[in-house]
C-alpha cells in the first residue's frame, strides 16, 4: 500500500516538473524571440529612422541594459514573494513594451521602450532557471535547465523567420507584434497551470515569514560561496559578451560581405537552430558524463567555432560557422545557468541566479555596444569574432574555478552545494 501510494506520489510529482518545465520552455521561446528581435529588425529599423551604425549599437544595447536591474530584482523577488508571481508580473512587462516598440517614433523613444522590454526580459530568466531547477531531481537538474533554455534560441530562429517573411518596409514591427501579444496570452495560462515550486513553498513554510530570507551578502558571499560566486560573474561575464555580440550583429555581418538579406536571416536561423540543439545536448551531457570534461569541451568547441565564422566569406561557409556557434555558444550558456542552479540552496537561489545573470548582462551590454563602435572605425567583422577568443578562455577558466568549487564542496561533505555528477 504504501509503496503503491509512493509511486503515485512520484508521477504526480515527474508530471508537475514536466508541466512546469514545458510552462518555462514556452515563456523562454518568447523571451529568445524579443532578445533577437531588435537584431533582426535593426538594418529596416536604421533605415526608417536614419540611425548612425553607433546610435544602433545604443538601439541593441538599451533592452540589454533593462536585463541587468531586471535580472537582480527578479532574482531577489523571486526569494521573497515566490517565483510564480514573479515571472507572471516579468512576462506581462516585457509582453506590453514590445507592444510599445511598434509604435516608436524617434530614437529617444526607441530607446526607452527597449529598455522597459529589457526590465521585463531580465526579471523573468532568474525564475525560470529557479522553477526549473526544483522541478527536477538534482541528478537531472542541468537537462531540465537546457530543455527550458532550448526555447531561447528556438525563439530567437522564429524572429529570424518573421525577418525573412516580412519583406515591406515597416515589417520591422512584425516581430514585435508576436513578442509582445505572445507573452501577454501566456500570463492567465501561468496563472492557471503553473505550480509554485515545492522546494520554495517548503522553505518559507519552514522559515515562517519573508524576513527570514537571507540577505544578499549572506546568499552571495558568506557559507563558503565567495569564491562560487566571483567565478560564476566572471565566467556569466565573459560568454554572455560573445554571445550578445553575434546576436544582435551577425546579419549585419553577413550583409557586409556582399551576401542578401534572405543570406543573413538563414545564417541568423542557423545560429539559433545550433543554439537549440546545442543547449538541450550539451547539459544532457554535463548530467550524464560530468561538469568538468563538459564545460572544457563546449569552451573547445565554442573557441573553434569562432575560428570557423571568421574565417568563412560564403553563404553555406558562414550558415555552418553560425551553427557551431550557436549549438557551444547557447549550449555552453545553459551549462551556465544550471551551474548556478547547483550553486545556491533554495532559500537564496533566486538571489544567487539573480545576481549571476545579472552580471552576465554587462556582456549583453558591451558586446553590441563595442563592436557597434568598432565598426563604425571601419573594423573588420572577422578582427572582432577572432578577437573574442580570449575571452572564452578567460571565462572558461572561470566555470572550472565553480567546477573545482563544488568538488571541494564534494570532499568536506558539504550539503549545501549540489554535487552530484562533477
Amino acid at each position: 500500500m504504501n509503496t503503491s501510494r509512493t509511486g503515485r506520489a512520484e508521477t504526480a510529482g515527474a508530471k508537475r516538473g514536466i508541466s512546469t518545465i514545458g510552462l518555462c520552455l514556452a515563456i523562454a521561446l518568447l523571451e529568445g524571440l524579443d532578445l533577437q528581435s531588435a537584431g533582426v529588425a535593426g538594418p529596416r529599423m536604421a533605415k526608417e529612422f536614419s540611425l548612425a551604425v553607433a546610435q544602433m549599437g545604443w538601439a541593441f544595447s538599451a533592452g540589454a541594459i533593462g536585463l541587468l536591474p531586471g535580472a537582480a530584482l527578479g532574482g531577489r523577488f523571486a526569494d521573497w514573494f515566490g517565483r510564480k508571481r514573479v515571472l507572471m508580473v516579468s512576462v506581462a512587462l516585457f509582453g506590453v513594451f514590445s507592444l510599445a516598440t511598434t509604435q516608436v517614433w524617434s530614437f529617444e523613444s526607441l530607446l526607452v521602450a527597449r529598455l522597459l522590454t529589457g526590465l521585463g526580459l531580465g526579471a523573468a530568466m532568474p525564475n525560470l532557471i529557479a522553477l526549473c531547477s526544483e522541478a527536477a531531481p538534482a541528478h537531472q537538474r542541468g537537462t531540465a535547465v537546457g530543455a527550458m533554455y532550448c526555447g531561447m534560441p528556438f525563439g530567437a530562429a522564429l524572429a529570424a523567420v518573421i525577418g525573412i517573411v516580412s519583406t515591406d518596409a515597416g515589417g520591422w514591427r512584425h516581430v514585435f507584434y508576436v513578442g509582445g501579444f505572445g507573452p501577454l496570452l501566456m500570463v492567465p495560462l501561468l496563472a492557471i497551470f503553473l505550480r509554485e515550486s515545492e522546494q520554495f513553498v517548503e522553505t518559507r513554510s519552514a522559515s515562517g515569514s519573508l524576513a527570514a530570507t537571507p540577505g544578499v551578502a549572506d546568499a552571495l558571499w558568506r557559507h563558503g560561496r565567495a569564491r562560487t560566486t566571483l567565478a560564476l560573474w566572471v565566467s556569466y561575464l565573459g560568454t554572455l559578451i560573445v554571445l550578445y555580440f553575434l546576436m544582435n550583429w551577425l546579419p549585419s555581418m553577413v550583409l557586409s560581405r556582399g551576401l542578401s538579406h534572405t543570406q543573413a536571416g538563414v545564417v541568423l536561423m542557423m545560429f539559433n537552430i545550433g543554439g537549440g540543439i546545442g543547449a538541450i545536448g550539451i547539459a544532457n551531457v554535463m548530467d550524464r558524463f560530468g561538469r568538468r570534461g563538459t564545460v572544457v569541451g563546449m569552451y573547445v568547441g565554442i573557441a573553434l567555432a569562432l575560428g570557423a565564422l571568421a574565417g568563412s566569406a560564403g553563404a553555406t561557409s558562414m550558415a555552418v560557422g553560425g551553427l557551431l556557434c550557436g549549438l557551444f555558444l547557447v549550449g555552453g550558456q545553459s551549462v551556465l545557468y544550471a551551474l548556478a542552479g547547483h550553486a545556491y540552496p533554495t532559500e537564496v537561489r533566486g538571489t544567487g541566479v539573480g545576481a549571476a545573470v545579472a552580471v552576465g548582462r554587462l556582456g549583453s551590454i558591451l558586446g553590441p555596444l563595442v563592436a557597434g563602435q568598432l565598426f563604425a572605425l571601419g573594423q573588420s567583422a572577422s578582427m572582432l569574432v577572432a578577437a573574442s577568443i580570449p575571452l572564452i578562455v578567460i571565462a572558461a577558466l572561470a566555470a572550472l574555478t565553480v567546477v573545482g568549487a563544488f568538488a571541494s564542496r564534494r570532499r568536506d561533505g558539504d550539503a549545501v552545494f549540489d554535487t552530484r555528477g562533477i
